[in-house]
C-alpha cells in the first residue's frame, strides 16, 4: 500500500466540559479509525489565556460558542489560517439572540409559533408598546391570548415563562434550566414581568411532548421526543442520571425543515427544537452545536457523516485516495408489526366527570337598558344567546346588579323591573370567593323576543309586554377534592388495560402504559367540554394516567383540549321532543294516586326493571314528594338550630363551605320544589337528590336527622326522572340522543377509520431504540370527558340503535339485561371501545379488525352490595370466538409471538370464576384452564385468588402506588424487587388454586356455551376488573373517604369493526332527517315496528365527519 505522509488534522475548540464530554469522546474515537484523519482538542487554558496565533495548526476546526468561550478569538483564528469550518463562527453570533433565530427562521419559510418582539430600548420607544389584561397582552399591537410564552430575547437565558388563563387558574410556569430533576416550576403569579426585552408567542398544545433534532449536515437529522419541561416541571432520568429520551421518526416535511435550518444556520452540527401541534411542526428554538447523549448508533453515524464530509472536501486537495461509499447515511425504515397475536391499536373512552359540589341555577328575567347593552357589548344578538364566563364579564354582571341595587334603595318607586331578591341573590354569588374564574361560576343571557311567559306557577301576576332577557345564573358544580381522587385513580388504574412494560417495568400493573407513552408509542389526545369540572376532572385523570406531578393547571393546558367546537361534548339548549318528553314526565308525576297498570305502560315502556323497582318503591308520585318536602323543612329547622349554637361559627363543612352557605342551598330547594299553587316543581327532584347525595357522603359528621330517609326516597324519585328526561320510550330515547352526541359518534367513527393514519405522531425510530422490542407497537387512545348528558344518550345508541339483534346474539342479550339494572350513571360513568387488529388475517376480511364494547357505572352510590347491579365480567370470551390463540397477550412487551397448544383446551359450559366483591386497590379474577400450563401475568409479587393469606404483592404494591401523588416508579419498583425477589409463602403452583364459586347473572340456556373468562390473553384465564379503594382525601382538606368506582363490564367482546362503522354511519345518517317528521312517523307506528324501520330505513354511507377532514365513504373492511 502507498504511503501517505499527509494527514487531515480535525481541530476541536471549545470549553473542555464540551470537548472532553461522552458524546464528543465516543464520536472522535471513531472519527479517528478513518485512515487519513488526525484529532487534536484544543487545551482550554490555550483558548482562554492564548491570542489564536499561538493555537494549534489544523485543517478542519470544529468550534462553537458555550458559555465562557471566547467566540470572537474563534473567528479571528478562523480569518488567521482558513480552515474548514464544520459550524461557520460568525452565524453563531446570531444564535444567542432569539430575535435573530426568528428572523431568520421567517425568511427561510420555516413555520414557528406566532409571535411579538417587545424591546424595552430607549433608543426604540416604538418597539415598547405593552397592554396588560387579565387574560391577554397586547404587544406593538397584537395581541396574545392566554396560554402564552414569556421568552428572553437572550438565548442564553433559560427562564421561560408560560402564562395560563384564569378560567384554567391562572398562575405560570416557570421554566429553567434544569437542577436535579425540576426544570419548571408552577407559580402563582400571572403578570408579565416588567423588566427586560422578551418575546411573546402563541402557547402550542403538544400533548406535553417536545421534538429536539439533531442534524449532522443538511442530509442527516435524528430525532428524540421527551416530556415537555413546562408538564409539571419533573425530570425523567434513567439509571445513570441522564434524561430519558426516545427517538422519534420525521415526517417528510419536518426532514425538509431540518435541512433548511442545518443551511440557513451555516451550522452542520446543529440542535434545533421542533413542536408538534394541531397537524404542524414549527420550529421554536435552534441551540447550534449539540449532539445526541447516549445512542451508539448515533455516535457512529454522526463520525461516518462528518469522516465523509471532511474527505469529500479536502481529500482532493490534500491528494489522498477517497470515494463517496454507496449507502445512504439515513435510511428510512418504515416500522410493521408482526406475528400471529392481535395487537391494541385504539382505545376510546367517554368518560363522566368526577364528584362535584351540588349544582345550583337561579332564573331572572331582567329588562334594564344596561342588560341589553351587555348583551349587544358580546354579540348576543348574532344567535339570541349569549354566555358570559370571564372575570371582565362577570364583574360587569356585577356592577349592574350593585348599580340596580343602590338605585332600588334611593327610589321605592322607581321603574326598576328586576325583583331585589333575585337582585341581591345575584350580587351575592359574584361576590363569592373574592375572586372570580370561569371555572365556578357563569350567567347565560337569553333574547324573548315577548318577553318570559307566565309560569304556571304564577311567578308573576301581571305579565309585561316588549322584549327582555332571561338571566340564568349557574354557580357551585365544582370538582371536589374527591372528585380529583378518584379521577387520579381511575386515571392510574386505566393504564392496566394496555400492553406490559418490560425491564423496570415489568411485574408491575398498568406500567405497560406508561412504557408506551414515554417510549413515544402511545398517540394520546384528551377532550373535554368547556365546564370547569370536566377539565379538571380531565387533567386530574391524565395526572393518574401519566404518572405526572404538580399543578392540574399546566396539565389541564397542555394535555386537555376544548372540545366545545360543533356540539362535540356540549349541548347548551333542550330539543323540542326532549321538552314534549320532560312535560308529559311532570304530568304523570303530578297526579295524587298510586302507579297503575296503564302509569306503568305510560312511564317504563321499555320494563327497565331498574325503573319498575323505583316505581314500586315509589308508589304515589305525589304523597312521596309532601314526604319529601316535610324532610327538607325538617333538614333546613336542623341546620337554623346548629346555627344557633356558639360553635357554628368555627364548624367547616366540606370544601369549606359554612353552615350559612349549607342552609341557602336547603333552603332555596326548600322554597323552589313546592310551588306557589301547592303543586311540586319536578325539575328540582334531580337537585335535590344531588344536594343530600353530596350532604350524606361528605358532611355526615354533622349527624342530621332522618338524611337516611332522605336520599333514599329522592334517589328513587331520580331514578325515575333522569334517565326519563333522555327519552321515556325507546323512539324517543334515540331521537333525544341524536341531538345530543351525533357529532361525537362521528368523531370516534374517525378515530377508528384513521387509527393507522399516524404519520403526524410520534413514532418510535426502530434503529436507535434501546430496550425497546416492539417498536412497531402502536396505540391510539382518545378519551372524551363529559357530563350526564352525553354519557346517557351516548349509552341509550348503542342500547336502542340496532348495533345488534338480542334475539339472534346472546351475549349482546345478557349485556342488555345488565343495563336495564343498572339505575344510576354517577361520576366517574365510561364508555370504553377498545380496536384490536390481526395481522395475520387479510387485510379486506371482517376478521382483521376486532372491537370490544366495555361499561362501567361509574362510582359506587349508596346501594348495598348486594343490590349492586353485576354484569358478565371484562373481557369475557365470546363463543364465536373459536381462535382464542388470537388475542393479544398484553402482558409482554416483546414481539408478537403465537400461543402454541399442543393439545384441545376443554371448555366448560359454565366455568367457576372467582369474583372478590370487597373493595381493594384491585379486583382479581382468576379461573384455572385445565392441561394448560399456567402464564403468570406478572413476574412477582401477583395478588391471587383471596383464599391467599395476605403477603407483599400486587395489593399492597397499588396500594402504595396510588396513595401516593406522583410516585417514582422506577425507584419503587426496583425497590419492590429487591425486597421481593420472589414471592414469600407462594410457590408457583399456587397460581393454579380451586376458585370458589361466587353469584353471577344466569345464562339463559344455550346462551354462551362456551364461556370463559380471561385477562386479555388466553390461555390462562386471568383478568383485572379496575376497582378503587376507599381513600382519604390525603392533601386535600376535609376528611371525607372517597368512594371506590365500579369494574369495567364487557357488553360485548367479538364486534367486527364492520358491524360498528355501519352503524356508526346508519345512526349518523338518520340524524339528518327533520325531528318533527320523525316523531311523527314513531307516533303512527306501534314501538317494535318503528324501531325496525328505524334501524333499517338508512343504511347508505357515513356523513361528512365534523371535526377533521372528511374521508372515503366506505368502511375498513371495504
Amino acid at each position: 500500500m502507498e504511503e501517505y505522509e499527509r494527514r487531515i488534522v480535525v481541530g476541536i475548540c471549545a470549553m473542555t466540559k464540551k470537548s472532553r464530554s461522552k458524546p464528543m469522546v465516543q464520536i472522535l474515537e471513531r472519527l479517528c479509525r478513518f485512515d487519513f484523519i488526525d484529532v487534536t482538542v484544543f487545551p482550554e487554558d490555550v483558548v482562554s489565556e492564548q491570542p489564536p496565533e499561538n493555537w494549534p495548526l489544523c485543517d478542519v476546526l470544529v468550534s462553537f460558542h458555550s458559555k465562557g468561550f471566547p467566540l470572537d478569538k474563534a473567528v479571528e483564528y478562523s480569518k488567521l489560517r482558513n480552515p474548514l469550518l464544520i459550524n461557520d463562527l460568525d452565524m453563531q453570533y446570531f444564535i444567542q439572540d432569539r430575535r435573530e433565530v426568528y428572523r431568520i427562521l421567517q425568511e427561510e419559510g420555516i413555520d414557528l409559533p406566532r409571535y411579538a418582539v417587545l424591546n424595552r430600548d430607549p433608543d426604540r420607544p416604538e418597539e415598547c408598546n405593552l397592554v396588560e389584561c387579565e387574560d391577554h397582552v397586547e404587544v406593538n399591537g397584537e395581541i396574545f391570548q392566554k396560554p402564552f410564552v414569556e421568552k428572553p430575547v437572550c438565548a442564553e437565558d433559560h427562564n421561560v415563562y408560560i402564562y395560563y388563563p384564569t378560567s384554567a387558574g391562572g398562575g405560570s410556569q416557570r421554566l429553567f434550566r434544569k437542577i436535579g430533576s425540576r426544570s419548571s416550576v408552577y407559580s402563582p403569579e400571572s403578570s408579565v414581568r416588567k423588566t427586560g426585552s422578551y418575546i411573546y408567542e402563541e402557547f402550542m398544545p403538544t400533548d406535553g411532548t417536545d421534538v429536539k433534532v439533531y442534524t449532522v449536515g443538511p442530509d442527516y437529522a435524528h430525532a428524540e421526543a421527551r416530556k415537555s419541561p413546562a408538564l409539571d416541571g419533573k425530570v425523567e432520568r434513567d439509571s445513570e442520571g441522564k434524561e430519558v429520551r426516545y427517538p422519534v421518526m420525521l415526517t417528510a416535511i419536518e426532514k425538509l425543515v431540518a435541512r433548511k435550518v442545518c443551511l440557513a444556520f451555516k451550522q452542520t452540527v446543529c440542535g434545533f427544537d421542533l413542536l408538534r401541534a394541531n397537524g404542524h411542526s414549527y420550529v421554536c428554538d435552534v441551540n447550534g452545536f449539540s449532539f445526541v447523549k447516549n445512542s451508539m448508533k448515533y455516535y457512529d453515524d454522526c463520525a461516518k457523516v462528518l469522516g465523509n464530509l471532511v474527505m469529500r472536501e479536502l481529500a482532493p486537495q490534500f491528494h489522498l485516495p477517497w470515494s463517496l461509499p454507496m449507502e445512504s447515511e439515513d435510511i428510512p425504515i418504515v416500522p410493521t408489526t408482526s406475528g400471529t397475536m392481535m395487537e391494541l391499536r385504539c382505545v376510546i373512552a367517554i368518560i363522566r366527570h368526577g364528584d362535584r359540589t351540588p349544582k345550583q341555577k337561579m332564573k331572572m328575567e331582567v329588562r334594564h337598558p344596561l342588560f341589553f347593552e351587555l348583551f349587544d357589548k358580546y354579540g348576543g344578538y348574532k344567535s339570541g344567546k349569549l354566555k358570559l364566563k370571564k372575570p371582565k364579564q362577570l364583574q360587569e354582571v356585577l356592577d349592574i346588579a350593585r348599580l340596580l341595587l343602590v338605585e332600588l334603595g334611593q327610589h321605592t318607586d322607581c321603574e326598576i323591573e328586576e325583583k331585589k331578591s333575585k337582585l341581591e341573590q345575584l350580587k351575592t354569588v359574584l361576590e363569592m370567593y373574592g375572586h372570580f374564574s370561569g371555572i365556578n361560576r357563569k350567567v347565560q343571557l337569553t333574547y324573548l323576543r315577548t318577553g318570559k311567559p307566565q309560569a304556571s306557577s304564577g311567578e308573576e301576576d301581571c305579565h309585561k309586554e316588549g322584549p327582555s332577557l332571561l338571566l340564568v345564573l349557574k354557580w357551585g358544580g365544582e370538582l371536589t377534592p374527591a372528585g380529583r381522587v378518584q379521577a387520579e385513580e381511575l386515571g392510574r388504574a386505566f393504564r392496566c388495560m394496555y400492553p406490559g412494560g418490560q425491564g423496570d417495568y415489568a411485574g408491575f400493573p398498568g406500567c405497560g402504559l406508561l412504557r408506551l407513552h414515554s417510549t413515544y408509542r402511545h398517540d394520546l389526545k384528551i377532550y373535554a367540554s368547556d365546564e370547569g369540572r370536566v377539565q379538571m376532572t380531565a387533567a386530574a385523570f391524565a395526572k393518574g394516567l401519566l404518572a405526572l406531578e404538580g399543578e392540574l393547571t399546566p396539565i389541564l393546558v397542555q394535555m386537555v383540549k376544548s372540545a366545545n367546537m360543533n356540539g362535540l361534548l356540549d349541548s347548551d339548549s333542550l330539543s323540542d321532543s326532549q321538552n314534549r318528553v320532560k312535560t308529559r314526565l311532570h304530568e304523570i308525576l303530578q297526579q295524587d294516586q298510586d302507579f297503575s297498570a296503564d302509569h306503568y305502560q305510560k312511564l317504563a315502556p321499555t320494563q327497565s326493571p331498574s325503573l319498575v323497582n323505583s316505581m314500586n318503591q315509589v308508589q304515589n308520585p305525589v304523597k312521596t314528594c309532601d314526604e319529601v318536602y316535610g324532610l327538607i323543612q325538617n333538614l333546613t329547622s336542623q341546620i337554623r338550630q346548629r346555627l344557633e349554637s356558639p360553635t357554628a361559627q368555627n364548624l367547616q363543612l366540606y370544601h369549606s363551605e359554612s353552615l350559612e352557605l349549607m342552609l341557602q342551598r336547603w333552603s332555596k330547594l326548600e322554597r323552589d320544589f313546592r310551588m306557589k299553587n301547592g303543586r311540586y316543581d319536578i325539575s328540582k327532584i334531580p337537585d335535590i337528590y344531588d344536594c343530600i347525595k353530596y350532604d350524606s357522603q361528605h358532611n355526615s359528621t354533622l349527624g342530621l336527622d332522618h338524611t337516611p330517609h332522605l336520599l333514599r326516597l329522592s334517589r328513587a324519585l331520580a331514578d325515575i326522572v333522569i334517565p326519563q328526561e333522555y327519552g321515556i320510550s325507546k323512539e324517543e330515547k334515540l331521537a333525544i340522543a341524536q341531538t345530543y352526541c351525533v357529532p361525537l359518534m362521528k368523531k370516534i367513527q374517525l378515530d377508528l377509520q384513521r387509527t393507522h393514519e399516524d404519520e403526524g405522531v410520534n413514532k418510535l425510530h426502530p434503529l436507535y431504540s434501546r430496550g425497546v422490542m416492539s417498536p412497531g407497537r402502536h396505540v391510539t387512545t382518545r378519551l372524551y370527558f363529559t357530563s350526564e348528558s352525553h354519557v346517557h344518550s351516548l349509552l341509550n345508541m348503542f342500547r336502542y340503535g340496532g348495533l345488534l339483534d338480542e334475539e339472534q346474539d346472546a351475549q349482546w342479550k345478557q349485556a342488555m339485561e345488565y343495563l336495564s339494572r343498572v339505575p344510576e350513571l354517577n361520576y366517574m360513568t365510561q364508555i370504553v371501545i377498545m380496536l384490536y387488529e390481526d395481522n395475520n388475517k387479510d387485510p379486506s376480511s371482517e376478521e382483521r379488525f376486532h372491537v370490544e364494547l366495555h361499561f362501567s357505572p361509574g362510582v359506587r352510590g349508596c346501594e348495598t352490595e348486594e343490590d349492586a347491579p353485576l354484569g358478565c365480567g371484562f373481557r369475557p370470551a365470546s363463543s364465536e370466538n373459536k381462535d382464542q390463540g388470537s388475542l393479544e397477550d398484553l402482558s409482554q412487551d416483546q414481539p408478537d409471538q403465537a400461543l402454541l397448544v399442543s393439545e384441545p383446551i376443554s371448555l366448560q359450559r359454565r366455568s367457576p370464576m372467582v369474583r372478590n366483591r370487597k373493595t381493594g386497590s384491585m379486583e382479581v379474577l382468576c379461573e384455572a384452564a385445565p392441561k394448560v400450563a399456567p402464564l403468570r401475568l406478572f413476574s412477582s409479587g401477583s395478588r391471587q385468588s383471596p383464599e391467599f393469606k395476605p403477603s407483599p404483592g400486587l395489593g399492597s404494591m397499588c396500594s402504595g402506588l396510588f396513595s401516593c401523588s406522583a410516585p417514582n416508579l422506577r425507584e419503587f419498583i426496583r425497590a419492590h424487587h429487591r425486597k421481593n425477589p420472589t414471592r414469600p409463602g407462594l410457590n408457583p403452583d399456587q397460581t393454579r388454586t380451586k376458585p370458589e364459586p361466587l353469584r353471577k347473572p344466569p345464562l339463559s340456556p344455550g346462551s354462551l356455551p362456551s364461556t370463559v373468562f380471561d385477562f386479555l390473553c388466553f390461555p390462562p384465564k386471568k383478568r383485572f376488573s379496575v376497582t378503587l379503594a376507599l381513600h382519604p382525601t390525603n392533601g386535600f382538606e376535609g376528611c371525607s373517604m372517597v368512594p371506590s368506582i365500579f369494574p369495567l363490564e364487557t357488553l360485548h367482546n367479538s364486534l367486527s369493526l364492520k358491524q360498528i362503522d355501519e352503524f356508526l354511519h346508519r345512526v349518523c345518517k338518520t340524524s339528518d332527517r327533520p325531528e318533527p317528521a320523525l316523531m311523527e312517523a314513531h307516533s303512527r307506528l306501534s314501538s317494535e315496528a318503528c324501531l325496525r324501520q328505524f334501524i333499517s330505513n338508512y343504511t347508505s354511507g357515513p356523513s361528512s365527519p365534523v371535526t377533521e377532514s372528511p374521508t372515503p365513504n366506505s368502511s375498513f373492511s371495504q
